[in-house]
């Protein structure tokens, strides 16, 4: 068990949450949510001893071991990719190291003899014999093969480091698990498995999400971080959602039936207060008025951009047409794969990391070349793209208002430019901030802005949810679902395929399979088949 009591943190004269008690129980699982810059992972890294709060206790149960998800992508770059999920148990790891150093030994002190006589004992207990096997299994649960397992960590990407950090923390079976964004860079399948293992798991979890599928799949209970407080609901990410609204709307009914009261006492008492014979009830009436209070809200921390996606040229019948195309790299990634696209699709791009999928995404919208074969877009299409990598599109230079003039209209003013920017949440002077320096979550709705001003006709998005905070998520989720004409995007999250796309196209080492439904459709289809 893992509590805090009366925890602060400021920064300066600002303070990102006061007077934090909770207590977090083995047995369940626990979404921390908030809006982004709320102080989410400040508190984790406070419940991990990373960071000193600025005020209150934290207690970790006597004897409790806890794992924490390293952010640190570099930090193992010394060792090779098992030895890496090996350091997850100390203990173990300690014993590993000796028993190898004594083994390689041509000769042994006496000293070195008798410890060889006790380390296998020990090296037992501790789960040595059956290390091996236990991390094998989690590497291949998040997508490794086995050959890869004697590598060094230096051969790995951010994406596939953190996935054996992710192993690594699993692997020391700690009794509080804290893990913040384990689903960053995880494929659907990787996503579904760390489901399941967590849903086995019998300590206490913590876990940052945006990945409501996840949030939904995974957690008892949601801790909300929000009005400098931290609010304990019992349930899912949809069930905090229902609750929040209905205890918002209980409130407000309650001030409206406390204004009502109100109303009646002043009128009473405006017509009665000279009269003698109501005076003493008009006085009354007064006492009772005063102590009336209609309860304000709390300036809530999470805020939604406006998102609005409007074609400025109507779309025609024909809109994309692929023809046997083909495209390798070192290996071959797809091949001879032929498809039309219509005017009211939505095709959602799935499939493993690594697999071609913003490959296909940018040869169906011709922003790349195939191997073979042929690409067609309809005359009237103009493309609206949210690319994975903008880099190349952002110019780190400039300020987010100047870069995003480029776009406007002819004869748009600062004054609207400002206005629009406001509703995607650059308030004030975050206008002016360089790009270079925007965080991951307001680049994202800088990009956004620019398709919106844009107007294309066809949207295609590549991981468009993967740095935005839940309110922008689905503030994204609602207005594609308002969008008229076709839409083609890659994404791992679960519920925003499920809500939008009516066509999958999922890319396998086998090819490319085409399925002309829902994703709740096309998981049954599967789920059936290997029966």
């Amino acid at each position: 068990m893992i509590t805090t009591s009366q925890i602060t943190m400021r920064f300066g004269k600002t303070a990102l949450f006061e007077d934090v008690s909770v207590k977090f129980v083995p047995g369940n699982r626990y979404g921390l949510i908030g809006a982004n810059g709320s102080g989410k992972s400040t508190f984790m890294k406070i419940l991990t001893g990373q960071q000193d709060q600025s005020e209150g206790v934290v207690t970790v149960g006597p004897g409790c071991s806890l794992g924490y998800l390293r952010q640190d992508h570099s930090a193992f770059d010394e060792h090779t990719i098992i030895d890496t999920v090996y350091t997850g148990n100390p203990t173990l790891w300690k014993l590993h190291c000796e028993r190898e150093y004594l083994y390689s030994k041509d000769e042994l002190t006496d000293e070195e003899n008798e410890r060889c006589g006790h380390i296998e004992d020990e090296f037992g207990e501790a789960g040595g014999y059956t290390m091996e096997a236990e991390a094998a299994t989690l590497l291949v649960g998040l997508g490794f093969t086995e050959d890869l397992f004697d590598q060094s960590m230096t051969v790995l990407q951010g994406g596939f480091k953190l996935r054996v950090l992710l192993a690594q923390v699993l692997f020391g079976q700690p009794d509080i698990l804290l893990l913040d964004e384990p689903t960053n860079h995880l494929d659907m399948e990787s996503i579904e498995w760390l489901v399941e293992l967590l849903k086995r798991y019998t300590g206490t979890v913590i876990t940052i999400s945006h990945d409501r599928f996840f949030l939904n799949q995974v957690c008892t209970h949601i801790a909300d971080l929000d009005f400098h407080e931290i609010r304990m609901f019992p349930g899912n990410y949809d069930d905090f959602t229902i609750a929040s609204l209905e205890a918002r709307e209980l409130q407000e009914k309650a001030n409206k039936k406390v204004e009502k009261q109100a109303h009646d006492l002043k009128a009473f008492i405006s017509r009665f207060s000279s009269n003698a014979s109501k005076a003493k009830q008009a006085t009354s009436r007064k006492k009772t008025l005063d102590k009336l209070e209609v309860k304000k809200f709390k300036a809530s921390s999470r805020v939604s951009p406006f998102i609005r996606f409007q074609p400025k040229t109507r779309l025609g019948d024909k809109v994309i047409e692929a023809t046997s195309i083909s495209k390798s790299y070192d290996e071959e990634l797809f091949s001879n794969f032929s498809c039309t696209i219509g005017p009211d699709e939505r095709v959602a791009i799935i499939g493993k990391n690594g697999i071609g999928k913003t490959t296909l995404l940018n040869m169906l919208c011709n922003q790349m070349q195939g191997d073979a074969g042929k690409i067609k877009l309809g005359e009237t299409v103009r493309v609206g793209l949210f690319p994975q990598d903008a880099s190349d599109l952002l110019d780190p230079d400039m300020s987010a208002l100047s870069w995003l003039g480029r776009f406007a209209d002819a004869g748009t003013s600062e004054v609207e430019l400002r206005s629009f920017m406001g509703r995607m949440l650059f308030r004030g002077e975050d206008v002016m901030k360089k790009v270079g320096v925007l965080s991951g979550g307001e680049k994202a709705r800088l990009i956004l802005s620019k398709m919106t001003m844009e107007g294309g006709n066809v949207l295609a998005l590549d991981e468009p949810t993967n740095h935005l905070d839940l309110e922008s998520i689905e503030a994204l989720n609602y207005a594609l679902s308002l969008f008229p004409n076709t839409l083609l995007f890659v994404s791992h999250d679960h519920r925003f395929i499920a809500t939008l796309a009516t066509r999958i196209f999922e890319v396998t080492e086998e090819g490319i399979i085409d399925y002309p439904g829902t994703l709740d459709d096309y998981e049954a289809m599967k789920k059936s088949r290997n029966k």
